[in-house]
């Protein structure tokens, strides 16, 4: 039996010394990297993305440009570490919402902590471009990213619509699209725009919005004469 004890001591495994480390603890290397792209994460939020460098990274994290270079060979892949951490920092700790209190209210308190700390919105509006561009490396990583809120929002406006919260006459995948338009779009117009409430916006928007899914969808009939 794997939990019996044993009382002859020559049968008594030898006490082994207590790790330095402890179980589960990260690694020294791992620590490294996580501070390189905290270091990055700082220097996308003082810097325009055109302008960040291996070296401003390096001299952010107090380590040698080649310890930075060493950790990640290639910019695109800092960039994609440092989207990565960045993103689930800022949204892990407010996804209980969309079940609690709905998509909706899970995307407002995104675009509240963006519109609170604008810096992130900004890296993610610079990679679209990144991500758009056919054959660059990092591409189908960031694409993949925008395709997994995308999964998440319709799924999760699926569920309000099981539980009641958004009416059965929206269909959860074009929602899902209307819904990230505004959600984006209204964020995208608060960067150039710096008179802007981006929250009381997007509160606007989305009743309008929600007015809409409350009515049976008539398709448009366009008189193309007119053109």
């Amino acid at each position: 039996m794997i939990h019996e004890t044993h009382s002859d001591p020559a049968l008594t495994p030898a006490a082994s010394p207590t790790p330095t480390t402890p179980f589960g603890a990260p690694s020294a290397a791992v620590e490294r990297r996580i501070a390189i792209v905290e270091a990055a994460m700082r220097v996308f939020t003082d810097h325009a993305f055109h302008e960040a460098t291996f070296e401003l990274v390096a001299e952010a994290a107090g380590l040698s440009a080649k310890t930075v270079r060493d950790e990640f060979t290639h910019w695109h892949g800092l960039v994609l570490a440092t989207v990565d951490l960045w993103v689930g920092r800022r949204t892990r700790p407010l996804m209980p919402l969309a079940q609690t209190h709905g998509t909706i209210a899970l995307l407002r308190a995104i675009v509240a902590a963006n519109a609170a700390e604008p810096a992130l919105m900004r890296l993610l509006s610079a990679v679209v471009n990144v991500a758009a561009t056919p054959g660059h490396p990092a591409a189908p990583l960031l694409h993949d990213q925008w395709q997994q809120f995308y999964r998440l929002v319709h799924a999760s406006l699926a569920r309000d619509v099981e539980v009641g919260r958004e009416p059965d006459t929206m269909q959860p995948s074009r929602g899902a699209e209307q819904l990230i338009a505004l959600y984006e779009g209204l964020q995208l117009q608060s960067m150039v725009r710096r008179d802007m409430d981006v929250v009381a916006s997007f509160d606007r928007a989305v009743t309008r919005l929600r007015a809409g899914w409350g009515s049976v969808y008539v398709p448009p009939a366009w008189d193309l004469e007119l053109v």
